[in-house]
């Protein structure tokens, strides 16, 4: 079982930053990977980023260039730096943990709103 809190989400203009964190608790050893998705009303889940274990990263098509995802091991924790934000980017950002490859767990989600 992991456990994943979401933290960071909020209200900014277009242009400007936001850092989210996803911190995970529980069976941390087990977990594969790590990375946030989102969704808007009306649209299905995107990925935006994701880092594994070993370090290798993934992101959106939507977000590339604008995004950075790390962790720190030490804190079990992965953050998400989002930049250039536009009001497209509004949406619930979700943490998962993906374990062994096989089981998925979900955070609550934080929400963005980007004001243009």
């Amino acid at each position: 079982q992991v456990e994943l809190v979401e933290s960071g989400g909020g209200l900014v203009q277009a242009g400007g930053s936001l850092r989210l964190s996803c911190a995970a608790s529980g069976s941390i050893l087990s977990i594969y990977s790590m990375g946030w998705y989102r969704q808007a009303p009306g649209n299905e889940r995107e990925l935006v980023a994701s880092i594994t274990s070993g370090g290798s990263t993934m992101y959106g098509d939507s977000v590339k260039g604008r995004v950075t995802i790390s962790r720190d091991s030490a804190k079990n924790t992965v953050y998400l730096q989002l930049s250039s934000l536009k009001p497209e980017d509004t949406a619930v950002y979700v943490c998962k943990a993906n374990v062994r490859r096989i089981v998925d767990y979900w955070g609550q989600g934080t929400q963005v709103t980007v004001s243009s």
